[in-house]
């Protein structure tokens, strides 16, 4: 083993490149590698013209900038008098020009050169920039070559016709939304559907996608929606089958008969799709969403990025030396609305996390659709900002502002906006204005907070009816065709409606990549072998801290840590929490598993313990030990340093973790009590999604906690909350198959063990661990060599090997850290009849260990629960009823009393507090 690690060394050393000043590295770590800038001048013979012609120039430059305001593409709009109908900047007079002046247009518009004067080249560009049907924001992009790329594709857009058969496909589409609307509002009078009438041109949006995605070799496209017009778009163009959703509305559930499942609303239904398109397959995968909006937003952003690495893109592609960017076979789409778009902080998370190595996907396409009204409140009472879209200014995101009533041009944006993206890898929006034809949903009436655009509303025609009377009128589709397309659809939905009775859903799970994956069982606690043969242990822990002989390593880091390590590595005594974690992802690395580890400051960790990455003191060169072990089967070990977010950044890690059960994915807070920032990704995902998707994902949670004087916000990881949130039983036992997995470990064995077993079982659950503090450095709670080796496994319940059991009077029962505080009271009093014994998982609670434990003490006179929370906090509430239901002992609570506050914020409370819990389990 050491002379693989002198090779590996030595390797590792002759590879090295020449240090360069990059914190992010330029020579690139795994799942980032600097791309180099493009290199962008504008044609000498353009810069000419606009010299020459300066005036008109910037007449052209501010129709860029502010022929949007002019633009009326809202197909609702009510009129108010005094509204603004001209701007000065759009007057050629602003600028000097005369009307006839003469012109000429090449270096300045890309559109056709026929504009001989000034005249006409305002009508021009009126034509582009202010039309009924779309418009365009990006002078405030600062890159160049975007700009210029914007502008010329923009003013070129009418260029592209579509084909008459294209146009009958389109109207097809758009007739067969709204007859499923039309359907369910009939079948289905007092279901809340969300339907997409009023916004029917977003299926033109994704014909165009889905074609542009084949054509550009896309492979993949994972797609993040809220509710409204999520059903039609399943059912019209995803292949959904009818018959799923009106089972459904019988009351029965959307899966196999033989699975218990509390399942969800037809609104929050899933697809992933095989599609084939232009005679092409592509995969088509929709994440599940709740009620709680642009929440999955996220999540797709983490399935996208899961699904590249799977594919090996971008710096996840080891084996090539060129830069490719990130989405070159997975594209990432979101829909969002309106208001929870301009309303919802994650956006802002989502968006800021977009170019941040370690999370980028290489840029993902928007479509807001626009409403223009968030549940009864209008547009402009929602937001602050002209635009619901103005959100995407803070990336430099362009904008385009569609009319929801022409289907052709959100085509013909929907093209443009994916070329973008495809060009630059960077994230784009799709403004589309539309409306709702009903209220919320479809028992709520608007009229009531919105009465004058409801009354525009309702005495227009729909989109489809539109579209197809326009068609009609070019002799593209006659009437008659088009009222066949509806009767057809009508037809079809009739008899998947008398199938659905005897509709078997299909599995939808433990599928592909899933396979061979199962349920965790409902009515045992399994055991799992996560020990490995220390001598290849020794050697991981070795190249967890090796690095190349020209690396300029912190000499502090050097002598405490890396050297520290390798001592205790050789003597296999004193192994810290740091070491054992180390041994555990680069032991599933050599198996073959990739590991993600993100959060702020995890490279070295919040309490300076982990230094799984190393800085070069000179040049800022960023260094992953782990990934550059030899041999075994080539995991990987990916550092994510996030943004100063919660929500966003878990729900990245569930999007990643939910996609490959082989990858284990780990989170973690700064502090525990800030996992509350991300409630909504806990509530909604992780500890439900099981339960109502069939959706298992192992994403580990690392909570630090503990009361140690640091007062209320970086104390408590809040582990009440969590086992409120478990679906573990209080009258009988618990099996495997509880919602999630909570576990509070003393030795860093545990800890150990308890991250390999994440991969090791057949089935996956998520996991919260309570993690350490002041534990991390705590002499006492450290392992030897034997805690690791084959055989041993994560303990639920360790006993207490110290006492006598039949001297034993009274056993304490704690978790996590506590217990180094007891002991050491115990040995200050000398007291020899008390045991205790250690919870080391809560969830799912472990009955039959606990009552083999206490089975040895057969002249315990009491029982004692001992905490360091307050009696309101901890788990004094989740363990007595089980500890008195299932074991049948009445059990005593010893530890701080009720309080509003995880922990005081005055120093000498806090010790009087420490000393009284301390002794009060011994006072009893």
């Amino acid at each position: 083993m050491l002379r693989n690690f002198a090779s590996a060394r030595s390797k590792l050393a002759s590879n090295w490149p020449r240090p360069q000043r990059n914190y992010h590295s330029k020579v690139g770590v795994w799942g980032y590698r600097p791309v180099t800038r493009r290199v962008f001048k504008v044609p000498e013979e353009v810069k000419e013209s606009r010299n020459a012609q300066g005036n008109v120039y910037r007449w052209v430059e501010a129709f860029r900038q502010h022929g949007h305001k002019l633009a009326a593409v809202n197909p609702i709009s009510i009129k108010v008098s005094g509204g603004q109908s001209e701007l000065q900047e759009l007057n050629p007079a602003f600028y000097g020009l005369q009307t006839q002046q003469t012109v000429r247009t090449a270096g300045l518009l890309s559109a056709p050169a026929n504009a001989q004067n000034v005249a006409q080249l305002e009508q021009l560009l009126r034509d582009i920039y202010c039309s009924s049907s779309a418009s365009a924001e990006f002078a405030y992009v600062e890159d160049t070559e975007e700009r210029e790329w914007l502008a010329k594709n923009f003013e070129s857009l009418s260029e592209r016709q579509l084909q008459s058969t294209e146009r009958c496909e389109i109207a097809e589409l758009l007739i067969k939304s709204q007859a499923w609307d039309n359907f369910m509002a009939l079948k289905f009078p007092t279901v809340k559907r969300y339907s997409g009438e009023g916004a029917e041109s977003m299926l033109a949006f994704f014909w165009q996608l889905l074609r542009d995605s084949v054509q550009a070799n896309i492979e993949h496209v994972v797609l993040a929606m809220p509710h409204r017009g999520r059903t039609s778009l399943q059912a019209v163009l995803l292949n959904m089958r009818p018959a799923k959703v009106f089972r459904k509305l019988s009351g029965a559930s959307e899966f196999a008969d033989d699975i218990e499942a509390m399942s969800d609303v037809i609104s929050h239904f899933h697809v992933s799709e095989q599609l084939q398109v232009l005679g092409r397959s592509i995969n088509f995968s929709m994440v599940r969403n709740p009620s709680h909006l642009e929440a999955a937003n996220p999540v797709a952003m983490g399935k996208t990025r899961s699904k590249q690495q799977s594919r090996r893109e971008g710096a996840f592609n080891t084996d090539s030396e060129s830069a490719e960017p990130f989405g070159q076979h997975v594209l990432n789409v979101i829909l969002h609305g309106d208001a929870a778009f301009a309303g919802q902080g994650i956006n802002q998370e989502c968006l800021n996390m977009a170019y941040v190595p370690h999370f980028e996907v290489g840029g993902s396409l928007h479509l807001i659709v626009n409403n223009q009204v968030g549940f009864t409140t209008p547009g402009e009472r929602g937001r602050s900002t002209e635009y619901t879209s103005d959100l995407a200014k803070t990336i430099q995101a362009p904008v385009f502002h569609v009319n929801g009533d022409d289907p052709e041009a959100l085509i013909r944006i929907t093209n443009l906006a994916f070329r973008y993206q495809r060009e630059f890898r960077k994230d784009v929006f799709i403004d589309l204005n539309c409306y709702r034809r009903w209220g919320h949903n479809e028992l709520d009436d608007p009229t009531f907070t919105n009465p004058l655009v409801y009354k525009i509303v309702h005495q227009r025609q729909s989109v489809p009816d539109l579209y197809a009377a326009e068609l009609a009128k070019q002799g593209v589709l006659s009437v008659e065709q088009a009222k066949q397309m509806r009767e057809q659809y009508m037809s079809y939905l009739n008899e998947e409606l008398s199938l659905a009775p005897s509709y078997q859903p299909p599995a939808s799970y433990f599928e592909q990549q899933w396979a061979g994956l199962q349920l965790a069982p409902a009515n045992e606690l399994t055991y799992w072998d996560t020990g490995l043969d220390y001598g290849l242990l020794h050697w991981i822990g070795q190249q967890s801290v090796a690095f190349p002989d020209d690396f300029n390593i912190h000499p502090h880091l050097h002598k405490t840590f890396i050297q520290g390590r390798l001592k205790k590595l050789e003597a296999g005594a004193k192994i810290d929490w740091a070491t054992a974690e180390a041994l555990a992802i680069g032991s599933l690395m050599y198996q073959g598993h990739n590991v993600r580890l993100s959060g702020e400051d995890v490279g070295r960790g919040t309490f300076s313990h982990r230094h799984a990455m190393l800085v070069d003191q000179q040049t800022n060169e960023m260094y992953v030990p782990l990934n550059h072990m030899e041999g075994g089967n080539g995991g990987k070990l990916e550092l994510a340093h996030s943004i100063l977010s919660e929500e966003a950044v878990l729900g990245f890690e569930y999007g990643m973790a939910i996609d490959n059960p082989q990858n284990l994915i780990i989170w973690e807070a700064q502090f525990g009590d800030f996992a509350n920032g991300a409630q909504i990704i806990i509530d909604a995902f992780i500890v439900s999604g099981e339960s109502k998707w069939m959706e298992s994902n192992a994403l580990v949670m690392l909570l630090p906690h503990g009361y140690d004087g640091a007062a209320s916000e970086h104390s408590s990881c809040r582990i009440e909350r969590f086992l409120q949130l478990c679906d573990s039983k209080e009258t009988a036992p618990d099996g495997d198959s509880v919602n999630i997995h909570v576990v509070n470990p003393t030795t860093p064995a545990q800890y150990y063990h308890v991250l390999r077993r994440q991969l090791a079982r057949n089935f996956r659950k998520p996991l919260v661990v309570v993690a350490p503090k002041t534990l991390l450095r705590l002499p006492a709670a450290t392992s030897t060599h034997e805690d690791f080796q084959p055989g041993t496994l994560f303990q639920n319940v360790i006993g207490d090997s110290t006492v006598q059991p039949e001297q034993v009077r009274k056993v304490i029962i704690c978790s996590g850290k506590h217990y180094y505080n007891l002991v050491e009271e115990r040995a200050k009093r000398q007291i020899q009849d008390t045991a205790i014994v250690r919870l080391e998982s809560l969830c799912p609670f472990p009955v039959q260990e606990l009552q083999a434990q206490l089975a040895q003490y057969g002249n315990v006179q009491s029982f004692v629960w001992s905490q360091e929370e307050h009696r309101n906090m901890g788990a004094w509430t989740f363990v007595r009823p089980r500890f008195e239901n299932l074991i049948g002992k009445q059990l005593h609570y010893c530890g701080r009393c009720e309080a509003p506050t995880p922990a005081t914020g005055i120093g000498k409370v806090h010790k009087r507090e420490v000393d009284e819990i301390v002794a009060a389990p011994f006072e009893l």
